[in-house]
Parts: C-alpha cells; sequence; structure tokens
C-alpha cells in the first residue's frame, strides 16, 4: 500500500502486480497437481481424480506433449492455471482450442486472474489463425458462466456432451 499526498486530498491506493502468465514448466507439476485437486473439489468430483505428478510430468512436459499448460502469477505468486489443447473444426476447417480446466484461487478470484488466462488463450487461438476458442462448464456454476458470458462467451445450445471412459472405453475398443 502506497499512501499518495495531493494538494487537500490524502488518499491510498493498492498497486498489486497485473497478473503474468507463464508456459507451466516441468517444475510446476505438484502445483498443477494442487490446481486440479482444488478444482476438483470446487467442482464437486474430487473422486474423479485419477491422476499424480508422474502422469502429469510425463503427459505435459516429456516428448511430445498434447496439452499445454499456463500458470498465472501474481505478485510472483501462483493463483490459478489453464490446460488447453488445439483441436480441429471440420466445419470451419482450421484448428479450434479447447480449454480444458481453467481454475483460479478462491482468495484470488476478482483481481483479473481469470480474465488475463482467458485473454492469454484467445490471444494464442488468434495468432495460430483458430476458427474458434470453446471449453465446458457446469450447468449449476453460475458465477463462472456470468464470468463467460460477460467476456462474450456464449453457450452452446442443443448440444450434450457425450464420453466414452473406463471400461466403456475398453469395450469399444474391442469392439
Amino acid at each position: 500500500m502506497i499512501l499518495c499526498l495531493v494538494p487537500e486530498t490524502i488518499y491510498t491506493t493498492n498497486f498489486m502486480t497485473a497478473p503474468f502468465i507463464r508456459e507451466a514448466t516441468l517444475q510446476d507439476t505438484a502445483l498443477i497437481l494442487d490446481f486440479i485437486n482444488a478444482l476438483a473439489v470446487y467442482e464437486k468430483l474430487a473422486h474423479e481424480v485419477e491422476t499424480n505428478e508422474q502422469m502429469i510430468a510425463e503427459t505435459l512436459f516429456w516428448g511430445n506433449p498434447k496439452a499445454h499448460c499456463l500458470i498465472c502469477e501474481i505478485d510472483g505468486q501462483p493463483v490459478g492455471f489453464a490446460l488447453y489443447f488445439f483441436n480441429y473444426s471440420t466445419w470451419k476447417g482450421r484448428y479450434g482450442i479447447y480449454l480444458e480446466d481453467l481454475f483460479v484461487s478462491p482468495e484470488h478470484r476478482g483481481k483479473g486472474a481469470g480474465k488475463a488466462l482467458l485473454v492469454h488463450i484467445a490471444g494464442i487461438a488468434v495468432a495460430n489463425k483458430c476458427g474458434r476458442f470453446e471449453w465446458s462448464v457446469l450447468d449449476w456454476n453460475t458465477p463462472s458462466i456470468e464470468f463467460y458470458k460477460s467476456l462474450g462467451a456464449r453457450p452452446m445450445h442443443g448440444w450434450d456432451i457425450y464420453r466414452v471412459d473406463g471400461e466403456a472405453l475398453e469395450d469399444l475398443a474391442n469392439k
């Protein structure tokens, strides 16, 4: 906090550093897992987390990773992350970006971290001539839905997500 003196006025200003976005590194593996677990708790899905540090290291940082992770810092402290990957739209004939996860620690929400992460990924999409940038949000997550709408995002009415995983995925692969 800095005290500013202006003739006949005394006021205080909190000069918080703007959110800083950086690519995650192998050294961030434990941090990423912490963010994943915190997101899972927030989404009431902690029981579904199967990953660990080794799996994160192998899939995000070794060989030829298919997904990308960003870390948001404020005043040098990690406050959130976003994980995304490129997909393809046959209708647009162009790549797109799918945001798999975005999470900002509750105590740091409202400071621009989530917006900074989304703006950064939108910039990556534009730089790569992507046709779209999309993600899913739980239907009960009103604060996130309102936040996304405030940035110009819109729901895709009429589309439902389908998933095959676990034993059903194994069964399908063996048909």
